[in-house]
Parts: C-alpha cells; structure tokens; sequence
C-alpha cells in the first residue's frame, strides 16, 4: 500500500497480514480525498478504526495540520507506529486542541467511541471523522452519527465520513448531521454527513 499524494506521495507503508485489517483501497482513498479536495489542507483530521493509519496519513500527506488515529487493535496500533516512525510524522497528544506543531498525529489506542468521547470532553474541534468499522459491527455507524449529531466535536464547516457496505443502508438525518452524499464502489460505499446551519 502507498501515499496516493502530497509529501508523502508513492511512500509505502505496511499492512497486517490476513483478515486482521480491511484497508480501504487506493482507489477509494483516493475518490475520498478528490471528493474532500483543500478543505483537508490545515485540518484536523481524526481516523476511527484506523487499521493501518493509511487515510490518516494520506490526510497528512495533503496538509493536515493533524491527525488522530484511533485504533483499539494492539497489532494495529503498533503497525500505524511503525508507519508514522517510517514516515517521519512526529506524535504528540492533545492534537485536536492545535497546539501541537503542523503536520503532527496522535495515537489513541482505545474504542472509537470511547476516544470520541473523550475528544470532545477535552474540548477538541475538528474538521472531519473519517470512519472504517469492520462491516460484521453495523451498530457502530449509528453510534458514531447519534454521537457526532448530538456533540460539538465537530466544526460547523466540518464532515464526517463512514465507510461501509453497500447495503447496509445508513439514515439521512441523525441529530444534527445530514447526509448530503453517497459514493458507492463495488460492495463499498462512502457516506458524507455535515451538520445542518440554522437559516
């Protein structure tokens, strides 16, 4: 697997063997951030289920000014170490607060919807939710929309994005998230929701 574009561009980074992690494809990764275009440039980019750290590094790669990577699996959360290191990405914490220096990622080995929690407690606003659950766990797509449509973790201008089958059909309205587009590929599709702006 490669970084499709940016600083990072044609780099390599490892994957886990097996069925252990499902990585989006290039070719999704890439239609996510054609669609996403510079709105990524100087964002804050979290990647819930993050496998490998591929998204949220291509987020990087393209400008982020950071990224979170949340991933509860130990051999996951050691692979997107060794990516970072590989890479070159410095990690810090707090990186949703933008204190931390441009280009920085966090890890946060813990449940999706527990790191989600946990940002917006500590007061963290940022820009987009990237997220890739296993397609067996359909409950955690409603879980992140029913959060993310209840929290302020999100900036008004922000997005979130879910990744997930094809036929698994997700709602258009979850508090005050909507959904305002839909790509499918093959049995994948991607599922952009932003908040709704009062008139």
């Amino acid at each position: 697997m490669r970084v499709i574009a940016g600083t990072f561009r044609s780099r390599r980074l490892e994957t886990l063997r097996g069925m252990a992690l499902r990585p989006s494809s290039d070719r999704l990764r890439e239609t996510l951030f054609n669609i996403l275009g510079p709105d990524v440039e100087e964002s804050i980019f979290v990647d819930l289920f993050a496998g490998s750290g591929a998204v949220g590094v291509e987020a990087l790669s393209r400008g982020a000014h950071g990224s979170i990577f949340v991933e509860n699996h130990p051999a996951g959360a050691a692979l997107i170490s060794r990516n970072l290191a590989s890479l070159g990405i410095a990690t810090a914490t707090n990186v949703g607060s933008r204190k931390t220096f441009f280009g920085t990622a966090e890890l946060l080995r813990k449940d999706a919807m527990d790191a989600l929690e946990r940002l917006a407690k500590d007061g963290a606003r940022v820009e987009f939710v990237f997220a890739d659950p296993p397609y067996a766990n359909r409950r955690a797509c409603q879980e992140i929309l029913e959060f993310l449509g209840e929290s302020e973790l999100l900036v008004r201008s922000g997005r979130l994005i879910l990744e997930h089958r094809r036929n698994n059909e997700l709602p258009m309205l979850a508090g005050n998230l909507e959904r305002k587009r839909i790509v499918q590929q093959g049995d994948t599709a991607l599922s952009f929701y932003a908040p709704i702006l009062a008139a």
